[in-house]
Parts: C-alpha cells; structure tokens; sequence
C-alpha cells in the first residue's frame, strides 16, 4: 500500500513540473512589448549609421526578461521598400526566430522564405540592443513588416 501512495506522488509531481515548466516556456517569459511613443520601431541609416524612427501602424509585441532573444513584433510601415533600401542599412543573413504559437501574427517560417525569394526585405534596425543581440526588421511590399532579435554574426565568430 505504501508504494503506491509514494508511486502515485512521484507521478502527480512530476505531472505538475512538466506542466508548470511548460507553461513557463510558452507563457511565463513572455510579456507585452513596451514601445516608446514616436519611436516603436528604428532602422540605422545608411549614412553615418544613426538610428532613426520610423512611421508604424498597428504595432503589437511581445518581449521576455529572461532573455533578449524573446523580442518578437509585427506591424505596418506606409514607407516604399524601394525608400527603405536606399535610406536604411539592410541586414545579411537575416533568420526570424520561432515566437509562441500564441503569437500568431509572427509566423517565422513565412517570413524566412519571403526573405530567401526576395518577397520581403531585412534591415538592421539598431545593433547591440544587448550584446551580441541586433535587432532586425523585415519588411515586405505592401508594408507588413516584422521585427525580431538575433545573435549578431560578429557575436557568431
């Protein structure tokens, strides 16, 4: 009788640490996104590598404590992808990271291949938001446009 009581309270707690670790993984780390007014989203220019605002509509986000790499955002831009690259820095090998299922306006892969075919394309919008960490914006032609943070390819080497 003794070993099923001991049986059964291992079993129930490991239940309640596999459901309680992954609520903390989909759910737990993660909180809205805060954005400064005027300046949600920045790109770095071109010239002289300042980073500046730009226009955005429709933001929403989600960002987490635990690590920098849990910043996701989606919006919309009104600026031309043709005035976005002749202004902004564009970002080589850009890789959306996966966001919670919950999070479903960020969808990784669908961006990954929009920027592989060229449907959609990366700009930096400001390096070392943590070190090591860039964040990047992908935007496509008719002013979808996504943001994300990466390990920066000089943090790779």
């Amino acid at each position: 009788m003794n070993g099923k009581i001991v049986g059964g309270f291992i079993v129930l707690t490991s239940l309640l640490g596999g459901a309680a670790m992954y609520w903390l993984q989909v759910y737990g780390y993660y909180q809205p996104a805060v954005f400064k007014s005027g300046e949600e989203i920045t790109l770095t220019l071109i010239d002289g590598g300042v980073v500046e605002p730009i226009l955005v509509e429709g933001i929403t986000g989600i960002a987490g404590d635990a690590s920098p790499l849990h910043f996701r955002a989606c919006f919309h831009t009104p600026l031309s992808l043709g005035l976005l690259s002749e202004t902004f820095v564009a970002y080589a090998n850009p890789t959306p990271l996966t966001a919670p299922n919950w999070f479903d306006c960020f969808d990784a892969d669908k961006i990954g291949e929009a920027l592989e075919s060229g449907a959609a394309l990366a700009f930096l919008s400001r390096a070392d938001v943590a070190p090591g960490i860039d964040r990047v914006v992908a935007v496509f032609s008719d002013g979808r446009a996504y943001a994300w943070h990466q390990i920066a390819a000089t943090a790779e080497k």
